[in-house]
């Protein structure tokens, strides 16, 4: 078994591996776990562009791209996470019981 022959199976098996995240990203139940879901599929397909590169032979293109695509990745989950964060803050002020001004009694 040659080493081009064992990268194309790792590379099948991360492949096989992104199944489940894309099953959730349809599934859900909630947004973060739908954001969870795109960042690890964003993971594995940095690697799966390193192990392109060791099949093409061209690692170091590879790993330029692998290293843009994960920086992208990062930064799309951390601003998503931000806006869901905020925009649910938003969304329970708006939705909370109105005060009546006076204390609440013991």
């Amino acid at each position: 078994m040659s080493f081009e022959s064992f990268a194309i199976g790792v590379g099948v098996a991360l492949l096989v591996l992104m199944l489940p995240a894309i099953y959730r990203i349809v599934a859900g139940p909630t947004a973060l776990d739908r954001i969870v879901a795109v960042n690890i599929i964003g993971t594995k397909t940095a690697v799966l562009l390193v192990v392109i590169g060791v099949v093409f032979g061209r690692v170091e293109m590879f790993v330029d791209f692998a290293l843009a695509y994960a920086l992208l990745n990062f930064t799309g989950s951390i601003a998503a996470a931000r806006y869901l964060h905020r925009a649910k803050q938003a969304h329970a002020k708006t939705t909370a019981p109105p005060t009546t001004g006076k204390p609440a009694e013991p």
